[in-house]
């Protein structure tokens, strides 16, 4: 079977005009200075992901333009990313026009790999070239195969493209075709088919996929048929009879997307838009998971449109929240500090990486993680400083030592760390939970303690809740390169050294609150 395998690739198609990269453009004048945001459409200025302004998600037709620009109906100007596979197509559909003959070809990969977007940008430059060819533009027909209510009902939509209007014929429509196709006929203009899902027209007999495919075998035939389905092994399962005719179809696979091709297309789709809507890390995060998940670009719009949601949520609940508690500081004031400017100023102006990160937790639902991001504060902890310690060609550690991280990591994000017995009973329990494996002996410290689940299991799951206490950023961080770190370690160590020389006895847990709506609130410290 002739596979046709297109490499992916980044480049722009040949036809489009070369474009400078913004970055070497920047225009430098005798009034100008590199920091001046002058927005515009101009191609000779910085970065445009430097020089947007933010947005603002209080306004309603922002949100709605953000929000209609990442739906998977707004067609994009031009499809990246699969520039290769479309000019293998085009190329086909070309020299199937220019000598006016029918072939077959096979579309094929993952859902969401813009195969479909692809063929209508391939319809759309085989019509363009064809008219300054000066060649007779070929009839047009898509089809998506679920909307047919009979499975032959293919057959009468491509004959309707060349019967005449009101003329009744007691032939099948099958038959019409094959009496067409078999003997010179007034019809000159070549017929592009495009037939999307095409695995619904699969049968018991499977004579309707096979009659489709053999109609570009007839001597006389004008059609080039284009078939789209996910499976790759479709032709070889449903059509063994067109391998011993020869006139098996031309294989051409979108292979899935992977992370860099997936943050290209998101950024892409924002590129349009005046404002700046994503920090970076959360795309790149965004990116990341749905490659390593599927590679399909659906979930990714879906998913970026979640967090922007998420981001609407926090606008709604978060300010009265931090009213409240500001108020209450200043209601008890008992030789408590003012809190720092920074608490009360509190801005919403981008989509950040914990929006992002719950947005991928509603997607990629997982007992895994919900059990993860429901345990109880300390055991989360635990988890943290066993994933740090079980890194690398480690696999396993002594109780006594896996409780050492752990009280670092206590004593240095302020929180009192359990004692040993109790650091064992929680062991326990999540060695109950089959998050770890615990061993025996006769002493507790002595004990074997080896990890169950995945690494990154743990990372997506407290990526969720690692803003609620700093600690997790510390531990987070030291791994790759995750973007999960909001909060320099100077700013952070500030923010806890304000707090633990202000609290004492009663204030403890108000002082906790406003740890919690620091750490919340602070966004871009990356």
């Amino acid at each position: 079977m002739p596979v046709i395998a297109a490499k992916r690739s980044l480049r722009s198609h040949p036809s489009s005009p070369p474009r400078k990269s913004p970055r070497r453009c920047t225009a430098a004048t005798a009034n100008s200075s590199p920091n001046v945001n002058s927005f515009g459409t101009d191609e000779n200025q910085a970065d445009p992901a430097v020089v947007k302004p933010r947005w603002n998600p209080k306004d309603g037709e922002q949100i709605k333009a953000v929000k209609l620009a990442l739906h998977l109906s707004t067609a994009p100007p031009s499809v990246v990313c699969r520039e290769e596979e479309q000019n293998v197509v085009l190329e086909f559909c070309k020299g199937c026009v220019e000598q006016k003959k029918a072939g077959s070809l096979y579309i094929c990969g993952c859902p969401g790999t813009g195969k479909s977007l692809s063929m209508e940008k391939v319809k759309e430059q085989l019509l363009n070239w064809a008219k300054e060819a000066g060649l007779p533009l070929p009839d047009v027909l898509s089809v998506n195969c679920t909307t047919l209510a009979s499975t032959s009902d293919i057959f009468t939509k491509m004959i309707g493209l060349n019967q005449a209007q009101g003329k009744k014929v007691s032939a099948s429509p099958l038959q019409q075709l094959h009496n067409m196709y078999s003997q010179k006929s007034s019809i000159k203009n070549m017929t592009l088919i495009v037939a999307d899902e095409l695995d619904y027209l699969i049968t018991k007999d499977r004579a309707v996929l096979h009659d489709l495919f053999m109609l570009t075998t007839f001597p006389f035939s004008r059609c080039i048929l284009i078939g789209v389905a996910n499976a790759i092994d479709l032709a070889d399962r449903f059509l063994p009879r067109l391998t011993s005719l020869n006139c098996k179809p031309i294989v051409v696979n979108f292979q899935a997307y992977s992370k860099d091709q997936i943050l290209k297309i998101l950024e892409e789709r924002v590129k349009e838009l005046p404002y700046s809507v994503f920090q970076q890390q959360a795309l790149e995060l965004c990116a990341r998971k749905v490659a390593a998940s599927s590679g399909d670009m659906r979930n990714a719009l879906s998913i970026c449109r979640s967090a922007i949601e998420m981001l609407e949520a926090e606008i709604r609940e978060s300010a009265c929240n931090l009213n409240n508690s500001l108020e209450e500081i200043s209601f008890s004031k008992q030789n408590l500090p003012t809190a720092p400017d920074f608490i009360k100023k509190r801005e919403f102006d981008i989509v950040r990486t914990d929006h992002m990160a719950r947005a991928l937790s509603k997607t990629y639902r997982s007992p895994v993680v919900d059990t993860i991001q429901s345990l109880p504060h300390h055991q989360q902890i635990i988890l943290c400083s066993s994933m740090n310690h079980f890194r690398g060609a480690k696999k396993d550690a002594m109780l006594g030592e896996l409780y050492k991280s752990y009280v670092g990591i206590c004593k240095s994000s302020l929180i009192p760390p359990a004692g040993i017995l109790e650091f064992s009973n929680m062991c326990r329990v999540l060695s109950d939970q089959g998050l770890i494996k615990l061993g025996q002996s006769r002493e507790d410290k002595l004990r074997r303690v080896s990890p169950k689940v995945n690494e990154g299991d743990i990372t997506f799951a407290l990526q969720v809740v690692f803003l609620e206490y700093g600690f997790f950023t510390t531990v987070l961080n030291d791994s790759d390169d995750r973007p999960v770190v909001f909060i320099q370690l100077d700013v952070r160590s500030k923010i806890l050294h304000w707090i633990k020389t202000s609290s004492s006895g009663s204030n403890r847990c108000l002082h906790y609150i406003i740890l919690y709506e620091v750490v919340y609130s602070i966004k871009a410290w990356s």
